[in-house]
C-alpha cells in the first residue's frame, strides 16, 4: 500500500522544486525517507542571508558540486533542508521563508508549527498565516 505524505497543513505534500531538483531522493519533495537522518523536510526559499549562514556553520549551498550533480543555489532557488538546520537559522534571525504545502508533516516532530507559519511564503495568492 503506497501511503501519501502530508505537508505541515494536512494537505498532500506538494513538490518543493525540480529546478534545482531537490529532496532526499532528488524526486522534487520534502519527503520524510527513514533513511534521511539530516530530516530534509523543510521546503525553503533561498536568501542570501541563510546562504552565508549555512556556509559559515559548514554547509556550503551556494558553490556548485558537479561530482554530486549538484548545481550549487542561489536566492530565490528552493530547496529542502534540514529541519535542524532551519531551526538553527530561525534562532539566528536569518531563517529562510518556508513554502508549507511542500514541507513534509513530518517536520513538525522537531519544529512548531506557528514558526514555519511566521515565515510562510506565498503560494497561488494565498499566506498561510498563524490563527
Amino acid at each position: 500500500m503506497v501511503t501519501t505524505r502530508r505537508n505541515v497543513l494536512g494537505g498532500p505534500l506538494e513538490p518543493c522544486s525540480l529546478d534545482p531538483l531537490t529532496g532526499w531522493r532528488r524526486d522534487g519533495r520534502c519527503a520524510f525517507d527513514p533513511a534521511d537522518f539530516g530530516r530534509h523536510h523543510v521546503c525553503a526559499v533561498m536568501t542570501e542571508e541563510f546562504l552565508a549562514f549555512s556556509r559559515s556553520v559548514g554547509n556550503d549551498l551556494s558553490t556548485p558540486r558537479p561530482e554530486f550533480a549538484f548545481p550549487g543555489l542561489k536566492p530565490g532557488d528552493r530547496w529542502c533542508v534540514c529541519a535542524l538546520r532551519w531551526e538553527e537559522a530561525r534562532r539566528a534571525g536569518v531563517a529562510p521563508p518556508v513554502v508549507l504545502e511542500a514541507t513534509d508533516a513530518a517536520a513538525l516532530e522537531v519544529l512548531h508549527l506557528g514558526h514555519l507559519q511566521a515565515h510562510a511564503v506565498e503560494v497561488n495568492g494565498y499566506r498561510h498565516v498563524p490563527d
